[in-house]
Formats: structure tokens, sequence, C-alpha cells
């Protein structure tokens, strides 16, 4: 097998990108060139979704004015309430924003491709809000309010959430989840908005792709998957034996290893820190002790390092996001991805249509069906 014809595309470049670096020489990650270090420690998200959807970082008034944009577009509209008081509330989070979101295609569908920013932009706003109201809708059977007029994206899903104001540690802790999350080349679900938009189709079509993409286990799913593991031991030690029979008997651990990265995730290194200092917050750090010990176990034992769903799994767990909703907040970050890289799509309206490389039979006669019944 070729690079040509790996499996999976692996080492094979499918496109062009100026919207971020992603294991560059084995390591690294920067958004249009920023590097991603810098941005999570001292950029908000809607600085960073400003960023990769309008292309620059903002002034303080156009970021001041983007907040403002975002926060007035958080109401959902009356025809997508209906959409979702249809669905049946045991469905898949992920069900349900695939379902919204491809809804919202039909009730405000875009215009134009010059009005595609705004469209992204309306998209960021609302998909809090319709994770927010699925968890009180689906819990309670009742409708909740999604409109106000302040706060970041992390406060108003936390607000969405709880039902309270938020602590600002927490605010903190998921907007850093929100930067880390908001965009990483071309990763299935994003490749997968591509192969969309090249047909020249709405931005919503893509975004549905994409989280369609996105809720295959072998995509997503990592932070839910590695929260359950924390959650089976009792500490460290029960920790380090579950773990090494789990390798004994050849069983994937959940957050370790990158398909691109070499040498270790650096959003990982980045959001540990949160996860320690949240950990710490509520008095009792034994989660965090257990995911260190797996952490040590997989390096010592397999060379492998955790990725970024690894320890946010922790710092969702500690934020109070329930483990069905891990995945759909990565929908939240990453449309600001998705987005950019439609925008650059569009922009060379180049059809993606890769060949195969066909492995069927030779050519050979077709077979009336008188004879196929005489000969079986």
């Amino acid at each position: 097998m070729t690079a040509q014809t790996a499996g999976g595309l692996a080492g094979v470049v499918a496109g062009e990108t100026g919207i971020s670096t992603v294991g560059k020489a084995g390591v690294g990650l920067t958004y249009r060139g920023y590097d991603i270090r810098e941005l999570a420690e001292r950029a908000g998200f809607e600085e960073v979704a400003h960023l990769l959807v309008h292309g620059t970082l903002p002034t303080a008034g156009e970021l001041d004015a983007y907040r403002t944009t975002l926060a007035s577009a958080r109401e959902l509209p009356a025809a997508l309430e209906a959409v979702l008081l249809a669905l049946p509330p045991a469905a898949s989070v992920m069900d349900v924003l695939r379902t919204a979101v491809s809804a919202l295609g039909a009730i405000e569908p875009e215009p134009g491709f010059r009005e595609q920013e705004r469209v992204a932009d309306r998209l960021l706003a609302l998909l809090p809000s319709m994770l927010g109201w699925w968890r009180h809708f689906s819990a309670s059977g009742e409708r909740s309010a999604t409109a106000t007029e302040e706060g970041s994206t992390a406060r108003h899903l936390l607000r969405l959430f709880s039902g309270a104001d938020p602590d600002p540690l927490l605010v903190r802790a998921l907007d850093a989840t929100l930067v880390l999350y908001a965009e990483h080349e071309f990763n299935a679900s994003t490749f997968a908005a591509r192969v969309a938009a090249s047909t020249r189709s709405d931005l919503h079509s893509a975004v549905v792709a994409a989280i369609g993409t996105l809720k295959g286990p072998l995509h997503g799913g990592a932070n839910e998957a590695a929260m359950e593991l924390m959650l089976r031991f009792d500490g460290p030690d029960d920790a380090e034996r579950g773990v090494l029979d789990l390798l004994a008997r050849q069983q994937r651990v959940m957050g370790f290893g990158h398909r691109v990265y070499r040498n270790g995730d650096p959003r990982s290194d980045i959001i540990k820190p949160w996860a320690r200092r949240l950990e710490e917050s509520r008095g009792d750090a034994r989660t965090f002790r257990i995911a260190e010990r797996i952490e040590e176990v997989m390096r010592r034992e397999r060379g492998l390092f955790p990725n970024l769903d690894f320890y946010t799994a922790l710092v969702y767990r500690d934020c109070g996001i329930p483990v069905p909703y891990f995945t759909p907040l990565f929908v939240v970050s990453r449309t600001a991805g998705w987005a950019a890289h439609v925008v650059e799509q569009r922009a060379t309206d180049r059809l993606i249509r890769p060949a195969a490389l066909y492995t069927g039979p030779e050519p050979r006669p077709f077979v009336p069906l008188a004879d196929r019944d005489r000969s079986a």
C-alpha cells in the first residue's frame, strides 16, 4: 500500500489551508499563525471565533461588537423549538444537534455566500442555546428561556446548564476548552464539511455533515469514554491494575495517542493544569490522581501521551456538564473551525472528488437469469 492509497488517507495531502497547522514536524498547533498556548492563555473563545471565522484577531471595539452580536442572537426561533419538541426526550444529544442545525437551515436558509460569516455567527450563538434548552427539556419536559444580552459563550452555557450564575473559575476553565477545541485542520469532521462545501452546498448542510461525522466513536466521544474509565476505579492503585489489565487484553484506552502528534498533544499540557485546579477547588482531587496514574501507566507501558480529550473530561465534569453532553460541547466550539474551512473551501470553488484504487473482480460477462438458475 503506497502513501497515495494509505488506509484512512494517512499521510495523504488532501488540500491546502491557511487556517491552522497541526503537528507540524510532529508537534505544535497554530490558528492562523497564532500559537495555541498564547491563545488559550490570553484570548477568549469569542476572540478566537472571530479570528477563525472573520480572519483576524479583533480590536477591543470589534470584540465588544462581536460579543454583542453573538449574545443578541441566542434566542431559539419558535419554529426551531417546535422541531425540538417533536424529538423523543431520550434522543442522543448529537442527533438533536444534527437535526436542529438541519432544521435551522430550512427555517433561516443561507441567503447567499456573501453572508456566510453572518450565518456562521448565528450558529455559534444558537448552538449553546440548543444544548441548554435540550438539557432542560429532556430532564423536565419544560421549555427554558435562552435569550440573553450579555456574557461569554462559556458563561451562557453554564447558566443554561445550572440555572444560576456560574463560578467565574468554571467560566474561565470552560472557555479554555472552547479555545482548544475550536480548530484542528483536516480532521474527519472538518474534511466532511469541506467536501459538502465543495459542492456549493449551504453552510448548514456542511455543519450537519460535520456533526454526523463527529458522532462516530472513531472521531468523537473520547472525552466521554475517558470519564467513564476514570470513574471505574476507587483510587490510583486500582486504576493502575485496571489499565494494565486492559492493555493485557489488547483493549483500547481512550484519550491517549493521536493520529498526527508524535511527541505529545500540546493542548493536553494546557488543559491538565485546569483539571488539577478545578479538582483541588472541589476539595477532592481523587479523580485527578486517578487520571494522572493512568497517564503514567500509558506512558510507561505504551509510550502514549494523553490527548486533549483526556483531561478535558475532568474539566467538563467539574463544570457540571453531564457526560452525554461532552461531545456536543465539542460541536459548539468546533463550529468556528468548520465555518472557517467552509469559507476557505468556497474560495477555491473546486469540487472534492478523489480517485479510488479499484480492488474488485476483473471484467466478466453478464450471465442471464435463466442460466444462473441452471448453474445454481
